[in-house]
């Protein structure tokens, strides 16, 4: 009688396990994510047969051994993750997963929400949310024939974003911006909003969106935030095109896509060749959107961007970020810079 498998739950600290599910997860073709939080993996007489992982509201790193398929075992893992997830109080799921793993999840509840054939699928637990996103934005429409949209990070918002913002705004009827929603830059979220329309609130013809789960996130881009080769070279920007596309585009009537000439990030200037090339193809069942690049604005020579504000900051040369960021960026970081030194002047006096 073949023994029954056992399912465990391994932490990104037990690095004894993590080193056997990388193994495991390279022979089924599968790199490792490195926000994955939680495994499951299931093993009989102690061999690993199965995994799966949790990363925020994210199930991914979905392998099965080919000698556990077709006895039930694919459907108890994919329950144990839900399970998993729903007792940390993370409802609303998405699995990034491969293709012939499709039929599974869709028995457990979950909807194909982009995908590239015969590679991977992107789902999610609900067949509406997706669309009552859309539906929301169309109330958000504005009339004209050149709609256009940018999506950024603004880690933080600098003079090159606001220069990208009012290029394009000048050249558009109407033009959205979306900010990424991600949680995980230096900056936290609601800083980085506040940041962007206080920078833009001089520009007219401009809506500022909040980001969402269906947009250069964690979920339908993992590469942008996960910048290592391995998996670079297994991520596919085309998830995320295919929503933006397919889905947000035609509710907000979006023509054209402005993006800023990318010297720096490899990830994103993959991103933008790709965006150039699938926004504009004719096999996909939703109006083309043409892709406009603007050259970075530059000081003393060098593009402006927010990594090197970043690098400023850690030096406190405020002098060289005055000429970078716009003057309500420029406050922020002071006071930034203010606070972590009453900080550490409280931690040598021993004051709380």
């Amino acid at each position: 009688m073949q023994a029954q498998p056992v399912f465990t739950q391994v932490k990104r600290a037990e690095n004894k396990k993590i080193a056997a599910v990388t193994q495991f997860l390279r022979e089924n073709d599968l790199s490792i994510d490195t926000t994955v939080e939680v495994f499951i993996t299931v093993t009989r007489n102690e061999t690993l047969i199965a995994c799966g992982g949790i990363a925020g509201n994210i199930i991914k790193c979905v392998a099965i051994s080919e000698s556990a398929r077709g006895e039930g075992l694919a459907l108890k893992l994919a329950t144990e993750l839900i399970n998993l997830a729903y007792e940390k109080q993370r409802t609303n799921l998405f699995i990034y997963t491969k293709s012939h793993n499709e039929a599974l999840f869709k028995q457990c509840g979950f909807y194909t929400i982009a995908s590239v054939p015969g590679v991977m699928v992107l789902m999610e637990n609900s067949a509406t949310r997706l669309q009552r996103y859309a539906s929301y934005l169309t109330t958000l429409r504005q009339s004209g024939e050149k709609i256009g949209c940018i999506v950024m990070n603004a880690n933080p918002f600098t003079r090159g974003h606001r220069y990208l913002i009012q290029t394009a705004a000048a050249q558009c009827d109407w033009l959205h911006v979306f900010l990424v929603k991600e949680d995980t830059s230096r900056f936290p979220y609601e800083d980085r909003l506040a940041l962007v329309r206080a920078g833009t609130a001089d520009i007219p013809g401009i809506t500022v969106h909040r980001g969402s789960e269906y947009m250069i996130s964690r979920a339908t881009f993992p590469c942008y935030f996960i910048k290592e080769q391995s998996v670079i070279n297994h991520c596919y920007t085309e998830i995320d095109l295919q929503i933006f596309r397919q889905h947000l585009a035609p509710a907000l009537g979006i023509t054209h896509r402005f993006v800023g000439t990318e010297p720096f990030c490899t990830v994103t200037a993959g991103y933008n060749h790709d965006m150039r090339q699938r926004l504009a193809d004719p096999a996909w069942d939703s109006p083309p959107i043409q892709l406009i690049e603007i050259e970075r604005l530059q000081y003393q020579g060098a593009a402006i961007s927010a990594s090197w504000v970043r690098r400023l900051l850690v030096k406190k040369d405020l002098a060289t970020i005055a000429q970078l960021v716009p003057e309500a960026t420029y406050s922020y970081l002071q006071r930034m810079i203010a606070a972590n030194k009453e900080s550490l002047c409280a931690s040598m006096t021993g004051e709380k």
